[in-house]
C-alpha cells in the first residue's frame, strides 16, 4: 500500500517539498525557542564591567571608529579570493586519473589565470605596505 502510494506521487509536486519545509520550520522554531529560553532564564544584571568591550584579554585602547588603512582590507579580501581559488584544486586532485590529459590542461589553464591575476596584483602594488 505504501509503495503504491509513493509511486503515485508525481515527481514535481509541492508535496515532494514537504520534508524540506518541515525541516526548515523545525530549525527556525528551534532557534526561536532557544533564544527565548536563554533570554527568559539568563541573568539580567547589567553592570559597567559587563557592558565594556572585551577582546582576547587585551584592554581596549582608543576609539573603535578610528580610520584604518585600506591596505589592510585589500590584503584580507585578496587572501580570501586566492584562498577560495585554491579550494578548486581539491576536485582535480580527487579525480585526476579520470580527467586525463584534458583535465590536466584545464588545470594548467586555471593556474595560468590564477598566476596572471597574482602578477597583476603584485604589479599594481596591492600588497606593498608603505605608510
Amino acid at each position: 500500500m505504501i509503495n503504491s502510494l509513493l509511486l503515485a506521487v508525481e515527481p514535481n509536486t509541492p508535496f515532494n517539498y514537504f520534508p524540506v519545509a518541515l525541516q526548515l520550520v523545525i530549525a527556525v522554531g528551534f532557534i526561536v525557542v532557544m533564544m527565548a529560553v536563554t533570554h527568559l532564564l539568563g541573568p539580567k544584571r547589567k553592570t559597567s564591567d559587563k557592558l565594556i568591550n572585551f577582546e582576547s584579554g587585551i584592554p581596549s585602547v582608543g576609539n573603535a571608529r578610528q580610520p584604518m588603512a585600506i591596505k589592510y582590507f585589500l590584503v584580507a579580501i585578496l587572501f580570501v579570493l586566492f584562498d577560495v581559488e585554491v579550494i578548486f584544486f581539491y576536485p582535480y586532485a580527487v579525480n585526476f586519473k579520470e580527467l586525463g590529459t584534458e583535465g590536466f590542461f584545464a588545470v594548467i589553464m586555471f593556474v595560468a589565470f590564477f598566476l596572471c591575476g597574482f602578477i597583476y596584483i603584485v604589479k599594481k602594488g596591492a600588497i606593498e605596505w608603505e605608510e
